[in-house]
């Protein structure tokens, strides 16, 4: 069970910090709930104590495990299905998984088909929230500013010494 201060990630929506755990009734039903404050975004969910493993919730990686993210953001690109509908499921179901590494894995290989051949409305949004997902549990996980951690992210993923 998380404690209050606890950074954690929630798959889809990116890190946040447990500000309080509540007991609330949501029709007719009383449990105990999370209430996570995601700062990107200034977004506050409540999240059912008893479902946090069906989600995926997990903390924040230690600050020690950035750099393996900068890696794999650093790496060359990954083969990727041509045909859109299968990299679009492709990548969806790695952001699903809650695993930085493959959101991670997902930023790199979008943002270098952008620069090689530009991306569909629907992949420039998969980017977006991948990205955002990303930026949000390494600037929680370095303790970092939002455009320190956009800074690094961009650099990494176009090749460049970080």
């Amino acid at each position: 069970m998380f404690q209050i201060g606890d950074k954690v990630v929630y798959p889809m929506h990116g890190a946040g910090i447990i500000e309080a755990i509540e007991e609330k009734e949501i029709l007719g039903e009383k449990q105990q709930y999370y209430i996570l404050r995601l700062p990107m975004g200034g977004m506050k969910v409540m999240i059912p104590v008893k479902n946090v493993d069906e989600i995926g919730i997990r903390e924040v990686i230690s600050p020690d495990k950035v750099d393996s993210v900068v890696e794999v953001l650093s790496s060359s690109e990954s083969k990727m299905p041509a045909n859109w509908n299968k990299r679009y499921r492709l990548n969806m179901d790695r952001i699903k998984s809650g695993d930085i590494y493959q959101v991670a894995a997902v930023v790199r290989n979008l943002m270098f088909r952008d620069r090689e051949k530009g991306l569909s409305t629907a992949e420039r949004k998969m980017l977006n929230s991948a990205r955002q997902i990303l930026i949000s549990e390494l600037a929680l996980s370095k303790d970092m500013d939002e455009e320190e951690v956009i800074e690094l992210v961009d650099k990494a993923s176009k090749g460049e010494s970080v």
